[in-house]
């Protein structure tokens, strides 16, 4: 039988790998300016520079949650991707868009918020 700890653990490294997955690939496609992404960003009304900024902030934040140590860093990335994720879900509803444009940023914020509350101590900012 596996222990709690391990599995745990084991939940963590799965959920925030696919965090990190689910904003390098868009960070990488915004910062190359991918047709589809563009075009969803003028759709919300976003200007064609933020492509950049928000693809690279996407990106650092992804490789900060699953690099080792840099603790506080990590806090403020954890917060970044909630950030994006859930002004994604209000950008989407205030254009109008359907549920499930709604819903999918929502839930990853939710995959976002599950990762840090799994993180393992050596992982967290002590107080």
């Amino acid at each position: 039988m596996v222990n709690q700890a391990k599995t745990t653990s084991m939940a963590y490294w799965i959920i925030t790998i696919l965090v990190a997955v689910l904003f390098i690939v868009p960070g990488i496609m915004l910062l190359l300016h991918v047709p589809h992404f563009t075009q969803d960003m003028a759709h919300l009304g976003y200007p064609i520079y933020f492509l950049a900024i928000l693809g690279v902030w996407k990106i650092l934040a992804a490789i900060t949650i699953v690099a080792p140590r840099l603790q506080r860093l990590k806090e403020w990335a954890y917060a970044g991707l909630v950030f994006d994720a859930s002004s994604a879900a209000i950008s989407r509803a205030s254009v109008g868009d359907d549920a499930l444009k709604i819903i999918a940023p929502l839930a990853i914020t939710a995959l976002v918020l599950l990762s840090w509350k799994l993180r393992p101590a050596d992982r967290t900012l002590k107080s």
